[in-house]
């Protein structure tokens, strides 16, 4: 079956949804089904977006990519230094 990625604006608008349908006393599976995604889904939705609203998610998501491109520097800068510091010590 073919996997749907959905935006965080999309989640948190369905998460509201099943809130909703919980507070009526519909079961977390039906509330899944409801949405179109897995009990599982469904609960890792909740844990990262929970309580969120979309300019939260965004920026959430913004950092998370600016913190990879600076992990990646961080690691490239320090590949160069035991680089220098090898060719330094003569050891090649």
């Amino acid at each position: 079956m073919a996997r749907k990625r959905f935006s965080p604006d999309e989640i948190i608008d369905k998460l509201r949804s099943a809130e909703a349908w919980l507070a009526e006393g519909v079961s977390v599976s039906e509330a899944a089904r409801r949405l179109g995604v897995q009990r599982v889904t469904y609960y890792r939705w909740r844990k990262e977006y929970d309580g969120m609203d979309a300019d939260q998610a965004r920026r959430m998501k913004d950092l998370e990519a600016e913190n990879a491109r600076l992990k990646k520097a961080v690691a490239d800068l320090a590949l160069d230094k035991m680089l220098m510091t090898e060719a330094a010590s003569g050891n090649w």
